[in-house]
């Protein structure tokens, strides 16, 4: 059996079992409750009343979180040369095409987005077997395949997320940092929540959101009242 520390248990100690807790409540105790040593993630797991193998329940979308997420992202533009300028200024981090999409093939991944233009899409598609299983495949639901690519840099740096149900019916996505205040945490949250509720699908029958928890890296899941939602 693995041994529970003693911060674990400190922090296990501090969850009341079975409370649902407002976002308020639980923006505090989920600080409270962080035990590393390093900046750790706080992340926001709701369960949603759908079945994701019907593409009429299936639920994925973006939004801009208000206080951003707290990472640095580190973005790379695969575009024209005459896009190349607008891309820099806007902040992404490296800018290019056929040089970077052979660093990729070399198996170069240090990066956490990917920006394109349509046109180039096809020369992209072959880095589906890298890009892929990373998440990194640019598409144009979620906004990175576009022609305003200076303006896709600018909402991905202030904090643009793309978030979609996994197979189990729950949608996972990091909301920010132990060291945002609360604050910050609630108002993180509550645009998930209302982006995530005004994406219902309409074939969608029963309780929709079934239930939301909040955790940083390593924590017990604080368990949230959905009424709380502002």
């Amino acid at each position: 059996m693995t041994k529970i520390s003693k911060k674990r248990k400190d922090a296990l100690a501090k969850v009341e079992k079975g409370k649902k807790y407002d976002f308020q409540e639980a923006a505090k105790l989920v600080k409270d409750i962080s035990y590393t040593k390093f900046d750790a993630s706080i992340d926001l797991d709701v369960r949603l009343g759908v079945d994701p193998r019907k593409a009429n329940q299936m639920v994925r979308g973006i939004t801009t979180l208000p206080h951003g997420t707290g990472k640095t992202i580190r973005v790379l533009v695969l575009c024209t040369p005459d896009k190349e300028q607008e891309a820099k200024d806007a902040g992404a981090d490296f800018v290019g095409l056929d040089d970077y999409i052979d660093k990729i093939q070399s198996g170069w991944t240090d990066i956490d987005i990917i920006i394109t233009m349509p046109m180039v899409m096809a020369k992209i598609g072959k880095l589906g077997r890298v890009l892929g299983p990373r998440g990194l495949m640019p598409n144009p639901k979620t906004g990175t395949v576009t022609m305003e690519i200076g303006k896709a840099v600018e909402d991905v740096k202030k904090g643009k997320i793309d978030f979609k149900v996994d197979k189990y019916g729950i949608i996972h996505a990091g909301i920010g940092r132990v060291s945002f205040s609360p604050e910050k945490i609630v108002d993180n949250a509550n645009e998930l929540v209302q982006t995530i509720v005004k994406l219902k699908p309409t074939a969608a029958k029963g309780t929709y959101i079934k239930s939301i928890y909040l955790s940083s890296t390593m924590s017990p899941g604080i368990e949230i009242d959905p009424k709380s939602i502002n």
